[in-house]
């Protein structure tokens, strides 16, 4: 029986490094279960890992979860809606169709940036502020970058903005592990393709 979820714990308690380290094995654990179905969850959100006492952690709210299967175009069953604004892949607000894996990546880097220090990394008020707080962290997409963006309108809305510099992860998280960190910069890049997998 599960007792709360990670949303809960991380409003009334700071995580210590080790169990930080843990939960994200467990998520990654079950995450590599899941995409190994070739299914994506497409709302990994903190409310949606749910703990017992013996720091046990399952991933719950497959609602959203849709197949992709890479010898099929599936880009059809992928609905436009998908996962709590904060935990979005930039890929997701920008295409609207045709995103992978990699969109449940970003979730994952989101929810462990979120356990280093109890705040969300990106709480954005709406679409364009979500996407304008993403790119005020890890900087405005290269040229290689915008080519995985299909949508005319949303490449065109990217070029309009002001460039932006990517933020040191060490000023974001300063007591962090360097490790840690590595793997943030990892999980929360831009360009799906250069993601991280979760074979990785």
């Amino acid at each position: 029986m599960m007792e709360t979820d990670l949303y809960k714990l991380l409003k009334t308690q700071k995580l210590s490094n080790d169990h930080a380290c843990y939960f994200l094995y467990q998520i990654l654990r079950g995450l590599k279960y899941i995409h190994s179905a070739n299914v994506l969850h497409r709302d990994l959100k903190p409310s949606n890992l749910l703990l017992n006492t013996t720091c046990d952690l399952k991933i719950c709210d497959f609602g959203l979860a849709r197949v992709s299967d890479p010898e099929h175009d599936h880009t059809g069953f992928l609905t436009e809606y998908v996962a709590t604004r904060w935990y979005r892949a930039p890929e997701i607000m920008l295409n609207s169709k045709g995103y992978t894996k990699s969109i449940d990546i970003w979730s994952v880097g989101c929810i462990f940036a979120e356990m280093l220090n109890n705040k969300p990394l990106f709480p954005g008020k709406h679409y364009l502020d979500q996407l304008n707080l993403i790119l005020a962290v890890i900087g405005s997409p290269t040229q290689q970058d915008m080519q995985c963006i299909l949508n005319e309108k949303a490449r065109s809305y990217l070029h309009s903005l002001p460039p932006q510099n990517k933020q040191p992860w060490v000023r974001l998280y300063p007591g962090a592990d360097p490790r840690a960190l590595d793997l943030l910069e990892r999980m929360l890049t831009f360009n799906p393709n250069c993601r991280i997998t979760i074979e990785e």
